[in-house]
């Protein structure tokens, strides 16, 4: 169990990506207040758990009324990760979430009221976008009976502290780590991303076919 739990931790680690959330949420809210930022860093973070929660305990059954098998499913989010970490690799995907903040920002110039964050564009698709989303079904659609759910919530639960965390302490992080250590980790991340991609669709392969 140490073993899926330590697996599920990296992936979603890797997939939610705290490090570089932090930067966005911190140029999002950088208008408002502090404690204004506190409470919207929390808020996102436990909309964003609500929705990953969700996903991971009904996302099977959804799949089940549509008629879609969870190896078609495996196979299409091992498509989705693995353009994800292309764009984790080259930086288009930071680019992309830097554009948002930046039209979020716009709008808030022209408001007299700094605009709420947290739920869009924070918690989704920022947080729980498509990626995370299809990470968590496959993750728990791989685990054995509930002992092995129970382990993926459990490691959901540390990486959404830890983006807590991260987001928290976003200001201060930025100042610190700076953006040149960021980009390397970041496609280092996907790098490793893009190898777990592979594996969901190989499995998803093995698994349509009988093999």
């Amino acid at each position: 169990m140490l073993e899926l739990f330590v697996s599920a931790f990296v992936t979603l680690f890797v997939v939610i990506d705290p490090p570089g959330c932090a930067p966005i949420y911190a140029g999002l809210a950088s208008d408002a207040p502090p404690r204004q930022q506190r409470m919207m860093a929390l808020k996102s973070v436990f909309v964003a758990s609500l929705v990953l929660l969700g996903f991971a305990l009904f996302g099977e059954d959804l799949l089940n009324a549509i008629h879609i098998e969870l190896d078609s499913f495996r196979i299409a989010g091992g498509i989705m990760l693995f353009f994800i970490a292309v764009d984790m690799v080259f930086e288009r995907r930071t680019k992309r979430r830097e554009e948002r903040a930046e039209k979020v920002r716009a709008h808030n110039a022209l408001t007299p009221e700094i605009e709420d964050i947290s739920v869009f564009p924070m918690a989704m698709p920022m947080i729980a976008g498509p990626g995370a989303i299809a990470t968590v079904m496959l993750l728990v659609g791989n685990a054995q009976g509930t002992e092995g759910t129970l382990v993926v919530l459990g490691a959901l639960a540390a990486v959404m502290a830890l983006l807590a965390i991260a987001l928290l302490l976003a200001a201060p992080l930025i100042r610190l780590v700076g953006a040149s250590v960021e980009s390397a980790i970041t496609r280092l991340l996907g790098v490793l991303l893009a190898a777990l991609a592979a594996q969901y669709v190989f499995d998803g392969i093995r698994g349509s076919f009988g093999l």
